[in-house]
C-alpha cells in the first residue's frame, strides 16, 4: 500500500490544478484519472462535453497563483464577451467580459503536464471507487488500477475532483457538511456539437466570430438556453441545456415528444447563419451529452481529510452553467490548502475549514443569489422574457446580475417604465422580490461561518431563503 501526502482524484481542470498547487506547496502528490493520457480529463466516452468558454480573469488568476501561462493551441480563440439574447432576438445583454473559447483536450493536457512538471505523480486508467475512512476521517482511496486490480492507497489529504457523480463524495459517512446527492431540480441536461460550417450570411444574432452568444428561448431550450461559441476558423461549439421539469411541461403543452437530442438538432436548424454543417470529430470530441448542476456550490466543501473541487461540489455558475472558471479557482485553493494541512500535520475539519472561507471570498459568496435568479428566470415564458429584457432592467443591471451583484432597480432605470398587462406586472413584482432575496442571500454569505461550529445555523438560514424562492417560482416555459 503506497502512501502519499495528497491524492487528487480526477485529472480534469480542478484536479490537475489542485495537484500542481499541492506539489508546488511541497506535498508528495498522486494524481489519478480514469482516462488514458491521450484523453486526460475527458468527462464521458463522447468527449469533454463542455461549452469550452472561460473568462480571462480566471486564466489570469491561475497565472498569478501558479505562474502558468496559456496560449494557442489550448486557448483556441479570444472573444470580446458573452451576449445573452431575448427569445425574439430584439434585445441583448453582455453576460461576461473578454475571455477564451478553449481547445478543451489541449487545455487538459497542458494542465496535467504542468502538474507532472511540478512534481505530481500521474497515474492514468485508474478508477476511484471510494474513500478509505478511519475514525470518521478520510485517509486515502480505494479503486482499480489499469490491470483491474483492487488497490488501496493511503494519503494524509484527498482532493475530490471526480465530477458531479463522484463516488468519493457519495460514499462519505453521513455528515452535516458534505451533501452526497444533488436534486434533479438543480441539474440541467446539456449537449453540444463541435462543427465545421459554411456561413450563409452575416447576422450577429445567430453567429458572431468575435463574441460568444447565448439564446434564451423556452421553446428551443426549456429551462435553459442555447449557445453558439465561435472557434478558430469556421468551427463552432453549438449546443444547449434543458431542465427536466421545464422540458416535460413544454412537451405536454405543445403535444411534443422532444428530447435533448432532438432539441439540439432543431436549434442548429433554427440558426440562419450556420449552413452545410459537418461534425468536427478531432480528438473524438465532436459530439457529447452530460449533466451539469445549476445551483450554488455545496454549503461546505470540506470533511476531515477531504476537500472537494469543481463539479464534484456543484460549482458551475447557477445562471450560465459555466464550470471552468470556478473549477480553476477551487482547484488552486484546494491544492494550496491540502499542502498546508500536510505541512502542519493537521487534516482536521477545523484546519481545512479555511478552504471554505477562501473559496467563498473569491467566488462562492455570490452563487446563492445567482441560483435565486435562475429559479425566477425559469418561471418566465418567452413573452415575459422578451418584455422583461425590454422593460425591466437596464444592460448595466443585467451585467450586475450575471456577476452576482445586486442591481438597484432604480426609479430612473425601471419604475418610470410603463408596464402593460397583468402578467408583465406580476413578473416585474417577481423580479423585485427576487432581487430582495438575492440581497438577503449575499448578506448571509458575507457572514460565512468562520468555524465548523457556526455552520449548522448558517446553513439553516440559506436553506430557508432558497426554499422560499423555489416555492414561489415554478418552471413555466409555455
Amino acid at each position: 500500500m503506497d502512501n502519499y501526502d495528497v491524492i487528487v482524484a480526477g485529472a480534469g481542470i480542478a484536479g490537475s490544478l489542485a495537484a500542481t498547487a499541492a506539489a508546488k506547496g511541497g506535498a508528495k502528490v498522486l494524481l489519478l484519472d480514469r482516462n488514458d493520457y491521450k484523453e486526460v480529463g475527458k468527462k464521458t466516452n463522447w468527449g469533454w462535453v463542455c461549452g469550452d468558454a472561460v473568462a480571462k480573469n480566471h486564466t489570469d488568476f491561475i497565472t498569478k497563483e501558479l505562474g502558468i501561462t496559456f496560449d494557442y493551441p489550448e486557448l483556441d480563440l479570444k472573444v470580446d464577451g458573452v451576449y445573452a439574447f431575448s427569445p425574439d432576438l430584439e434585445h441583448k445583454f453582455m453576460f461576461e467580459g473578454e475571455g477564451y473559447v478553449l481547445n478543451r483536450p489541449r487545455f487538459a493536457k497542458k494542465l496535467v503536464d504542468t502538474a507532472v512538471k511540478s512534481g505530481a505523480i500521474y497515474e492514468s486508467k485508474f478508477e476511484v471507487e471510494g474513500p478509505i475512512i478511519d475514525d470518521n476521517k478520510v485517509v486515502g482511496i480505494f479503486g482499480r488500477n489499469e490491470k483491474k486490480e483492487q488497490v488501496r492507497i493511503n494519503a494524509k489529504m484527498v482532493v475530490d475532483a471526480l465530477g458531479v457523480a463522484s463516488m468519493l463524495r457519495r460514499k462519505l459517512p453521513q455528515n452535516n457538511y458534505i451533501e452526497r446527492d444533488v436534486s434533479t431540480d438543480d441539474i440541467e441536461s446539456t449537449g453540444r456539437y463541435i462543427m465545421s460550417f459554411e456561413s450563409k450570411g452575416e447576422d450577429l444574432t445567430y453567429y458572431d466570430p468575435k463574441n460568444a452568444l447565448i439564446h434564451l428561448n423556452q421553446i428551443l431550450a426549456p429551462g435553459g438556453y442555447g449557445w453558439v461559441f465561435p472557434k478558430k476558423g469556421n468551427i463552432v461549439n453549438i449546443g444547449l441545456g434543458v431542465e427536466k421539469k421545464s422540458l416535460e411541461i413544454r412537451n405536454s403543452k405543445l403535444n411534443k415528444k422532444d428530447t435533448l437530442h432532438t432539441l439540439i438538432d432543431e436549434y442548429i436548424r433554427w440558426n440562419k447563419v450556420i449552413e452545410q454543417k459537418e461534425l468536427d470529430n478531432t480528438d473524438n470530441n465532436g459530439k457529447g451529452y452530460w449533466s451539469v448542476t445549476v445551483r450554488r456550490q455545496f454549503d461546505s466543501l470540506v470533511y476531515p481529510g477531504y476537500l472537494g473541487a469543481g463539479d464534484s461540489m456543484a460549482m458551475p455558475n447557477p445562471i450560465s452553467a459555466g464550470g471552468i472558471g470556478p473549477a480553476m479557482t477551487a482547484g488552486v485553493l484546494a491544492g494550496q490548502t491540502a499542502a498546508e494541512a500536510v505541512a502542519e500535520n493537521n487534516t482536521s475539519l477545523e484546519f481545512v475549514w479555511k478552504y471554505n472561507r477562501r473559496f467563498n471570498e473569491l467566488y462562492g459568496n455570490k452563487t446563492a443569489a445567482m441560483e435565486a435568479f435562475r429559479v425566477y428566470l425559469q418561471s418566465m415564458n418567452n413573452d415575459l422574457l422578451n418584455y422583461g429584457m425590454a422593460h425591466f432592467i437596464t444592460e448595466s443591471e443585467a451585467v450586475d446580475i450575471s456577476y452576482g451583484r445586486i442591481p438597484e432597480l432604480t426609479l430612473a432605470s425601471t419604475f418610470t417604465k410603463i408596464l402593460h398587462g397583468i402578467a408583465n406586472i406580476n413578473a416585474f413584482r417577481g423580479l423585485v422580490y427576487t432581487v430582495s432575496k438575492m440581497k438577503r442571500l449575499n448578506e448571509i454569505y458575507k457572514n460565512y461561518p468562520q468555524t465548523p461550529g457556526e455552520f449548522s445555523n448558517w446553513k439553516g438560514l440559506v436553506k430557508a431563503e432558497m426554499a422560499e424562492v423555489k416555492e414561489k417560482f415554478k418552471p413555466n416555459p409555455v
